[in-house]
């Protein structure tokens, strides 16, 4: 198990989110331990090859993550946390595993500003 993932699951839903500079992002809805494998170009039966990503993933039935296909591979492949927060007009963004410093007693402390996370859609 990556350390990604060692950091990843040890969050648990409703924990506070804190960015790099201290300030408090929300708290965590959701947590998605990443799949090295996930979202690789097979078309699933049924769907057209000569569609976009952006229609694979939509076929694929994913409600999570709201984002663009490009960042949503992503995530899926690194894990994510979906943050409910007030700091986003969308009321939610995610934190890819891969931006997660440290979980402690307090939260999770992330490497980035909270200005750089993704939004929900």
């Amino acid at each position: 198990m990556s350390q990604q993932q060692k950091t990843i699951s040890r969050v648990t839903t409703g924990t506070r989110v804190l960015d790099s500079a201290g300030v408090e992002v929300g708290t965590v809805d959701l947590v998605q331990r990443g799949d090295p494998n996930a979202v690789t170009v097979q078309a699933p039966a049924g769907v057209d090859p000569g569609g976009s990503l952006d229609e694979l993933i939509e076929s694929a039935a994913v409600d999570e993550p709201d984002v663009p296909a490009d960042l949503a591979a992503r995530l899926l492949r690194t894990g994510y946390l979906k943050v409910s927060t007030e700091l986003a007009r969308t009321g939610a963004v995610y934190v890819p595993a891969d931006q997660i410093a440290a979980v402690t007693d307090q939260g999770v402390r992330l490497d980035v500003p909270a200005a750089e996370l993704p939004a929900a859609e």
